[in-house]
């Protein structure tokens, strides 16, 4: 499982490359979809900016905890729980805030774009759970 587990970890690596993509070239982010367009005054813009740059400093620690965890480093499972706690709080927190934004009339995305979203926020919270979990189980 923590084979398994440590694969799906580090295939995270896309979706902190996105972000940083974003902070590095932002149209390109909007053209491939990453991002919503919106100028550079518009609150929504800047706070997807300001979270992609949070995101580059503290999202990196998942996609390397699954790593530590396919060669078995002796950390793995504390990096783990610190990785997976970042992606159970980070996805949660933009889920919960765009559901309240929408419940407001501020629509983000497309209805498929928000299905999208939903299912990755999801899946990501989940797997960074199921990391916890195997770092817990691993250290008790």
């Amino acid at each position: 499982m923590r084979i398994v587990i440590g694969v799906l970890c580090t295939s995270l690596w896309l979706l902190y490359a996105g972000q940083v993509l974003s902070l590095v070239n932002w149209p390109l982010a909007v053209r491939l979809g990453l991002q919503e367009a919106g100028d550079s005054n518009d609150l929504t813009h800047r706070l997807e900016l300001w979270t992609a740059r949070f995101d580059v400093l503290w999202l990196w620690t998942l996609p390397v905890a699954g790593v530590m965890m396919l060669i078995d480093h002796s950390w793995w499972p504390y990096a783990a729980m610190i990785g997976g706690s970042a992606y159970v709080d980070g996805p949660g927190r933009e889920l919960f805030k765009v559901l309240g934004l929408r419940e407001k009339g501020a629509w983000t995305g497309s209805p498929r774009e928000w299905s999208a979203i939903k299912v990755t926020f999801l899946a990501v919270i989940v797997l960074g759970g199921a990391a916890i979990a195997t770092g817990l189980a691993e250290a008790v």
